[in-house]
């Protein structure tokens, strides 16, 4: 048994916020931004379950498919609406679906995890899986701490997943956690994200390339044999130093960040979407998706596309 990617959605709030305009209260530019993270702008607006909807209701559209049609719906945020009830079954709601939902939260590798959840769904007897990496991040963010204002955005993509006989998209993954580096980056309750930056760079370029080559093997494939690149947008830095250490050329990296900033859970779609709407994915190349969170948690998988 297989999984087929059926359809993709993504969505961003309207209001763009530059470097420029973070510089008027910061004490920054966007030279000094750009160069050491990738990003000229970021998304901000929504909340997880309008962002999720949104993106939900276009990979929907997208993939041709009845809602009612969905058996599950899993929802990876790291920024739900409220702690209780979850945010899931409240997009689940808005989208027509009759199917369980349920949230599920790795940080900024959400949406791989949901993947994976979503691929064990399929295996144990659903047929159709629609998957949502939906963050409003900018909720959490200290707009006058200098080093995460610059990096957060806010918001979603989705897809629509299906059991298929044959080999399918996703031929393998790999996903860990270590907890122990959890106090790395944190938000406490009623707090704003922190992160250690230094720490966390070091420790997310180690952890990316041991993921992607843990993916690559298991599918038999090497690094030549990749079309792109799909990493989580958190810092086109991390980006070119595990892609170097990959033997990846940047030109196949898919990188989306300078738009959109670091969205966590949604920026693995984001970037997905991105690559496809541009010819850049054909069917029957390779990509590797890879990313990092919080936690901290990790995930690669390595994916044919198929459409």
């Amino acid at each position: 048994m297989g999984v087929r990617f059926l359809g993709w959605g993504v969505a961003v709030p309207d209001r763009i916020v530059t470097n420029d305009e973070l510089s008027e209260t910061l004490d920054t530019t966007d030279e000094w931004i750009f160069e050491r993270t990738g990003i000229h702008e970021r998304r901000v607006g929504g909340t997880a379950k309008s962002l999720g909807v949104e993106a939900g209701r276009r990979a929907l559209q997208d993939a041709n498919v009845d809602p009612l049609s969905i058996d599950f719906l899993v929802l990876a945020t790291t920024t739900p609406d409220r702690l209780i009830p979850a945010t899931a079954p409240m997009v689940a709601n808005e989208l027509g679906l009759v199917a369980p939902a349920m949230d599920v939260n790795a940080a900024c590798s959400g949406f791989m995890y949901a993947l994976r959840t979503a691929q064990g769904l399929l295996a144990t007897g659903a047929t159709r899986v629609l998957v949502v990496g939906s963050e409003n991040l900018s909720r959490w963010t200290d707009w006058n701490d200098r080093t995460m204002a610059v990096l957060l955005g806010d918001g979603a993509g989705a897809v629509v997943l299906e059991k298929t006989d044959d080999e399918g998209d996703l031929l393998s993954f790999h996903l860990g956690s270590d907890g122990s580096l959890a106090d790395l980056l944190t938000c406490e309750h009623g707090g704003t994200i922190w992160m250690d930056g230094k720490e966390v760079f070091r420790r997310a370029v180690r952890i990316v390339v041991e993921s992607a080559e843990h993916a690559m093997k298991d599918a038999n494939v090497t690094a030549d044999d990749l079309s792109l690149v799909i990493p989580h947008q958190a810092n086109v830095r991390i980006i070119s130093a595990a892609c170097s250490r990959l033997g990846i050329e940047m030109e196949r990296a898919v990188v989306v960040l300078d738009r959109f900033g670091n969205t966590s859970s949604a920026s693995i779609p984001l970037a997905f979407d991105d690559a496809r709407t541009n010819g850049r994915v054909k069917p029957g190349e390779l990509a590797l998706m890879t990313g990092f969170g919080a936690g901290m948690t990790w995930a690669s998988a390595v994916v044919r596309w198929s459409r």
